[in-house]
């Protein structure tokens, strides 16, 4: 049977899968990325580090099964998104890539705010203006590294960037575009009056491509480097977040994944398109699907900062031992988990970390519950939005290192009242994008086949008496916020 190949270009590892079909897992490898922090709010990475990190993993990968190297049917590549790589009209290099996180562009967002309306770029892009715009990026790279901006040949992603030293043709996948801001959702293409908005020379915006098309064969240069066989097929690339959806088994209309990692994520599988600045748009992988998600910016990160802060070497499990014993709603503590500011839904890089209501009768474990409360109810404000905008829920999968977590996993079941049903032996984004690579090469038709892969855990039933207390709880959490709001912006 065939292999196939899967790369992640993630912001703390490089991660690859190798797979053969139908069903079998050879192995997993990866290798660490460095997150480099020069001034405050900025996030970035040396992109020349992903390739020597490929070259590593692919090379181990395949040590494991050589038979790989006589059936290699494709090479499939993801990545964060919308991260910025840079290259000038040589095709090199120019500087180290903006990570989607990067929070240098404040100023350009608000005076893209002010230059156009906000309302008619979400209607045409499907998402709202943030941060996460390329254009504001490259409005601050024209302003603070003229040189530098003066040199752009090419604007692309990172996994862009890495099927293009593999040998595909320069192109970029259309969730790139589409978070980035370029993308007309009603056309599927780029729109020139979008990418002028950044100022670019023609043809700085390669052409778009959906994920799972072939961009190109592994080069002689790329099979030397990595130990791949020359010619192999590569897909464009996909988004990680929807890589990693994808795989844990997001395939329908009304499918929805929580990710508990260091940040949470939710990602909702629709069959419309309905803009709102709330949360973010993607296109699902599967034709004729998409993917509106959000992103909260500190869950799994806030409950390792009380633990590193407060825990006095208290371990998480010790901690949730503390939290088993106390009734839903922490006995009036409550937290806000924007120790990051925030993203979806509230879109307010203002908003601060926040503990209220403590008194002398409280301890540690209503500190930690109200954290593992926090991070539920804002997916249950997500799961508002989408009810609000139409796409009813169908079921909901947990992934990630948070699902370890039996307390915080009730937690969940609870303050949404649904019954999660939790995912064992998730590789991640990397099995995403092996499978769209199967799916690309004409190896398999089956979209569905990349559940083979990923097993079942615990199924987690609401327990319906925690109904009540945690719909009082859940209002008081979202009027906490709502109070504090202007004062946040005044502070900020």
């Amino acid at each position: 049977m065939s292999f196939v190949l899967g790369i992640d270009i993630g912001t703390t590892s490089t991660i690859g899968i190798l797979c053969e079909l139908p069903d079998r897992l050879v192995g997993t490898a990866s290798r660490p990325v460095t997150l480099s922090a020069p001034r405050p709010g900025w996030a970035e990475e040396d992109p020349r580090e992903w390739w020597g990190n490929l070259c590593a993993v692919t090379r181990e990968l395949l040590a494991r099964e050589p038979r790989a190297l006589e059936d290699l049917a494709a090479v499939g590549v993801t990545g964060m998104v919308p991260a910025v790589v840079l290259l000038d009209r040589d095709g090199q290099l120019i500087r180290p890539s903006i990570q989607q996180s990067d929070g240098r562009c404040g100023a350009e967002v608000g005076a893209l705010a002010r230059e156009i309306d906000p309302e008619i770029f979400l209607k045409r892009t499907g998402n709202g203006l943030t941060q996460q715009i390329v254009t504001a990026k490259l409005r601050w790279l024209e302003a603070h590294e003229p040189e530098n901006f003066r040199r752009v040949g090419t604007v692309f992603g990172s996994y862009d960037y890495i099927a293009r030293r593999l040998g595909a043709a320069r192109g970029t996948e259309r969730n790139w575009a589409l978070e980035g801001g370029f993308l007309d959702v009603s056309t599927g293409a780029a729109g020139a009056d979008l990418v002028a908005l950044a100022h670019l020379p023609e043809g700085a915006i390669p052409p778009v491509r959906a994920a799972h098309e072939i961009a190109g064969t592994v080069s002689a240069a790329a099979a030397a480097e990595t130990g791949l066989p020359a010619g192999v097929p590569i897909i464009a690339g996909v988004a990680d977040h929807v890589a990693s959806a994808y795989a844990a088994g997001v395939v329908g209309a009304g499918d929805v994944l929580l990710k508990f990692g260091g940040a949470g994520d939710v990602l909702l599988a629709a069959p419309t398109v309905r803009p709102d600045a709330r949360v973010f748009l993607d296109y699902h992988v599967v034709p004729g699907l998409f993917m509106p998600n959000g992103c909260m910016a500190s869950t799994g990160s806030l409950l390792n900062w009380i633990v590193q802060g407060f825990g006095c070497g208290a371990s998480h499990a010790a901690l949730d031992r503390l939290a088993a014993g106390i009734a839903p709603g922490s006995e009036g503590v409550f937290v806000l988990p924007y120790f990051l500011g925030e993203k979806s839904p509230i879109q307010d890089p203002n908003a601060r970390g926040t503990i209220s209501g403590l008194t002398l009768g409280h301890n540690l474990g209503h500190i930690w519950r109200a954290a593992l409360e926090a991070a539920a109810f804002g997916f249950r404000h997500h799961l508002d939005v989408f009810a609000e905008l139409g796409y009813p829920v169908r079921r909901l999968f947990a992934a990630d290192g948070g699902t370890a977590s039996a307390v915080w996993m009730q937690i969940v079941a609870d303050a949404l009242q649904a019954p999660v049903q939790l995912l064992e032996g998730h590789p991640g984004s990397c099995l995403g994008a092996a499978w769209l690579a199967a799916i690309g090469a004409g190896a398999t038709d089956d979209w569905g086949g990349v559940g083979r892969f990923v097993s079942r855990g615990r199924l987690v039933a609401p327990n319906a008496d925690h109904a009540a207390p945690y719909e009082a709880a859940y209002r008081r959490y979202r009027e906490l916020y709502a109070s504090l709001r202007d004062w946040f912006s005044t502070a900020a």
